[in-house]
């Protein structure tokens, strides 16, 4: 612990960050993990058919979406401190909203509403630590803010599982999120002055921030370029929760055997989270986003081998596995590459809209592995997957390496 909390050379302290960054990360993603097994249930408890409870779950997403531009704005006229303490607030407003519901419609409006606090909380956080981190420390810092998350993710559903065990009605659960809201603001509120380091860096570095549109337009190269390599890979990301579950329930496999190995596969993908983080710090950027996407891709090739033969099980678990491996590795590569492109000094307008193009793809691909699936079969879609993951896989080999030469980009970007 000491080697954690002792400055290296350039100053930097992980403990400046585990407190006021990395812990409510995790709490914020423990709040929107435990709600999200129960949306379906407390959709249908208030009247919606299936189409509208799956309506429902996607307000989560839609929030996002319809948050990640505001927050850019927000961020860069008031502190990324206070932007943090005010989505913690609205995502307690939000589950507010749902937890006293008395219509389906009613309950996504709060699920939008926490959907626009997490992007608004993630776009901050992100905002503080592209700023307060070294660069000799920003992929692992952001890997490992990746993790915490993941980590968060993991928990909630374990906890709102026990909570049902014990006989208590589904709607309590969404109490979670708005004390683990609770004790975010009273976390930073109670730290120490941890904006420093960015006033430091401002007052060093006096310009203005760029407007959110003016930075999308003044970056277009980017955004069309390495942007796009970016969203496919979050895209293979967000798809491959659609697409295990999918795949298992069409070759027949037990659902709880299914749900045993893709409850392994998370556990090593939350393992490995800060492999990838040391990889882009040591190596560069190029020797993670690259091999994670080339691994989701044949990852989905695995798969639609499988849907081909006849082994199911043995087809599933290698694809199940490799998929895992390839996220894990990938933990914070997204947040990384925004950031070595972003404005060093004021980066939210920037990581606005980066953060939008890649949950653009995140977004589109389940619907997309949904779709092709019902109109052809399993095996199309991951077939489809694989090859858009190759391209994706191309376009940021190639990026990682040609943007580095035009824009004022660390040196680690291609190693």
């Amino acid at each position: 612990m000491a080697a954690m909390s002792s400055p290296d050379a350039t100053g930097f302290r992980w403990r400046s960050i585990a407190v006021p960054v990395l812990l409510p990360t995790t709490l914020f993603g423990l709040g929107e993990g435990a709600i999200l097994p129960i949306i379906p249930t407390l959709a249908g408890d208030l009247g919606a058919t299936l189409a509208i409870a799956g309506f429902v779950a996607a307000m989560l997403m839609i929030g996002e979406l319809i948050g990640m531009l505001p927050g850019g704005w927000l961020v860069t006229r008031f502190s990324e401190r206070d932007v943090m303490i005010g989505a913690a607030i609205l995502s307690a407003l939000g589950a507010g909203v749902a937890l006293i519901a008395p219509s389906p419609w009613v309950l996504a409006l709060g699920l939008g509403i926490i959907g626009v606090a997490a992007a608004v909380f993630s776009l901050s956080r992100h905002s503080f630590m592209t700023v307060a981190v070294p660069l000799s420390h920003r992929a692992r810092a952001l890997s490992t803010l990746g993790g915490t998350m993941r980590v968060g993710m993991f928990l909630g559903p374990f906890i709102s599982a026990g909570i049902l065990a014990l006989g208590i009605p589904a709607h309590v659960i969404l109490w979670i999120p708005v004390v683990t809201a609770v004790a975010i603001v009273a976390i930073l509120l109670a730290s120490p002055d941890i904006e420093a380091p960015l006033r430091a860096v401002r007052a060093a570095n006096p310009q203005r921030p760029t407007g959110v549109f003016a930075t999308a337009v003044a970056n277009w190269r980017v955004l069309g370029s390495i942007g796009i390599g970016a969203a496919i890979l979050a895209g293979l990301r967000a798809a491959r929760m659609v697409v295990l579950p999918l795949w298992a329930a069409w070759a027949g496999l037990d659902p709880a055997l299914a749900a045993l190995i893709i409850g392994i596969g998370a556990t090593i993908d939350a393992a490995l989270f800060y492999a990838g983080g040391w990889i882009m710090d040591r190596f560069g950027r190029r020797w993670t986003v690259v091999p994670a996407t080339i691994g989701l891709s044949i990852a989905n090739l695995v798969l639609a081998f499988g849907a081909i033969q006849g082994s199911h099980l043995a087809w599933f678990i290698a694809g199940t596995l490799l998929l895992a491996v390839s996220n894990g590795i990938s933990s914070g590569v997204l947040m990384t590459l925004g950031s070595d492109f972003a404005d060093p000094v004021h980066p939210a307008a920037f990581l606005s809209v980066w953060r939008l193009e890649c949950t653009i793809g995140g977004a589109v691909a389940p619907l997309a592995v949904a779709g092709v699936a019902a109109v052809a079969s399993i095996g199309a879609a991951t077939g489809v997957g694989a090859v858009v993951g190759l391209i994706g896989a191309a376009i940021l080999w190639v990026t990682t390496s040609s943007m580095q030469r035009d824009r004022r980009t660390p040196a680690t970007v291609d190693g």
